[in-house]
């Protein structure tokens, strides 16, 4: 017979477990292969720690902290890991989520996987050239697409038009 706390327990269990084994696997997942690949020490010691904990385990930043969130120059959003072009300044817009968004990467730009941590599958968006995590799409945003690339700001750089 099971009781209420072992029906808990094995509950919390799995949840741990699906949390931290979808953190087991980094952004650069050994099963899929990168024209950029660094070791571990030698992307922390390309990164900030807050990058590194972002683009290589996955991490996100809070909310409202991004200085990316004003960024409405003309220009383009690279990768602040490998510095690809990755989103054009016209394609952002303001989500109100906190995190700068985006609705159209460049072409070939960004990868997607099925992130299931958290209890729910998301579309995760990784950089097509060194697989640093960038956040998560969504199809809750505008025209013309209806998807809303929601990107952490510190895996992302921006680079002004001259």
């Amino acid at each position: 017979m099971i009781d209420r706390r072992t029906l808990l327990g094995a509950g919390m269990t799995t949840a741990v477990a699906a949390i931290i084994g979808g953190r087991a696997m980094s952004a650069a997942s050994p099963r899929e292969s990168f024209a950029i690949t660094l070791s571990d020490a030698e992307w922390r010691r390309k990164l900030s720690p807050l990058a590194y904990e972002v683009l290589r385990k996955e991490a996100t930043e809070r909310a409202f902290t991004s200085p990316l969130n004003k960024e409405h120059r003309v220009g383009t959003f690279t990768c602040a890991g490998c510095a690809l072009p990755l989103f054009a300044w016209r394609t952002k817009f303001e989500s109100g989520t906190g995190w700068p968004s985006f609705y159209q990467p460049l072409p070939r730009a960004v990868r997607t996987r099925t992130d299931r941590t958290l209890g729910m599958a998301r579309t995760e968006v990784h950089c097509s050239r060194c697989g640093g995590h960038l956040g998560h799409v969504f199809e809750d945003g505008p025209q013309p697409t209806g998807l809303r690339y929601c990107m952490n700001g510190v895996s992302l750089a921006f680079v002004a038009k001259a």
